[in-house]
C-alpha cells in the first residue's frame, strides 16, 4: 500500500461514506479541535461495534491508518477496499512485527494510525482492559496518543440507536520508558481516559446530542475541519 493512495482514497470515500454511516447510525462528534491538524500520532479508542471505524472516520478531520485483525484484508471485495483506505493487518495472538513497523513508519512520517486498545469488541457495554500494544508505537516514537470514547454499544442494522464519538486532548507519554512498565503505566493513563470520554459519550447519546458537553466540548458534524485558530494552537495533555 502506497500512502498516497490512502489519502486519495479517504478524500473519495469522505464524499459518501460518513453519510451512510451516521444514516445507519444517528451520532455526533464532540471535541473534533483536539485533533492535532499535524504531525504524527496513535488514535486509541474502545470498540463496541462494526459502525466504530467508520464513525471514528466520518467525525474525523485527518486521514486515519487504522489497524484491523488481518482476517478482514482476506475478505474477497472488502478486503481491497479498506487496504485503498489505508487500512493495514495484524495478525492476533501474538506480537506482529511487520504491522509494528509498518505503523512506526506510518507516524514517523506524520501520519495519525488508527488503534483499538481492548484488540477485540466488548459484549458488556463497558470498555474492557487497554492492552498496550498499540501504545508501544507512541512511546518508541515519541508522538501523543490521541483518545477517542464511543457510546455505539448495541448498535446494529436493525438497531439503529444514537451513537456519539468524544475526542479528548492530545495525551504525551515521553517520560515513560520503554519497556513493559512503561507500556502496562500508558496503557493505564490512556485507558482512563477513554472511559472518562466513553461516559461523556453515553451521556451525550442519553441527552438526544446535545450541541456541548460537561466538559466544554462542542458538537461537529461528519467531515470536520479544525478552524485556523484551532490549528494554530492545538491542546495538549502532558503526563
Amino acid at each position: 500500500m502506497r500512502w498516497p493512495e490512502a489519502e486519495a482514497g479517504w478524500r473519495l470515500g469522505r464524499l459518501f461514506a460518513p453519510r451512510i454511516a451516521v444514516w445507519l447510525a444517528p451520532a455526533a462528534g464532540y471535541g473534533v479541535e483536539r485533533v492535532p491538524p499535524e504531525g504524527g500520532g496513535v488514535v486509541a479508542a474502545n470498540h463496541f461495534s462494526a459502525i466504530d471505524h467508520p464513525l471514528i472516520g466520518g467525525f474525523s478531520p485527518r486521514t486515519i491508518y487504522f489497524l484491523a485483525k488481518a482476517e478482514l484484508l482476506e475478505v474477497p471485495l472488502v478486503g481491497p477496499l479498506l487496504r485503498w483506505l489505508g487500512v493495514f493487518g495484524v495478525r492476533r495472538g501474538g506480537g506482529d512485527r511487520d504491522a509494528l513497523r509498518q505503523a512506526r513508519r506510518l507516524v514517523r512520517e506524520g501520519k495519525l494510525v488508527g488503534v483499538h486498545l481492548e484488540g477485540t469488541r466488548q459484549r458488556f457495554g463497558h470498555p474492557g482492559p487497554m492492552q498496550p500494544g498499540g501504545l508501544m508505537i507512541a512511546i518508541q516514537e515519541g508522538v501523543p496518543v490521541i483518545p477517542c470514547g464511543l457510546d455505539t454499544f448495541g448498535w446494529s442494522p436493525t438497531n439503529r440507536r444514537k451513537c456519539a464519538v468524544v475526542w479528548g486532548d492530545p495525551i504525551h507519554l515521553d517520560d515513560l520508558p520503554r519497556n513493559r512498565k512503561g507500556y502496562a503505566e500508558a496503557a493505564e493513563i490512556v485507558g482512563e481516559e477513554i472511559v472518562r470520554l466513553w461516559r461523556l459519550a453515553a451521556e451525550a447519546s442519553a441527552a438526544g446530542l446535545p450541541p456541548e458537553l460537561p466538559d466544554g466540548a462542542k458538537r461537529s458534524g461528519i467531515n470536520p475541519r479544525p478552524t485556523r485558530a484551532e490549528q494554530a494552537t492545538p491542546s495538549r495533555v502532558s503526563h
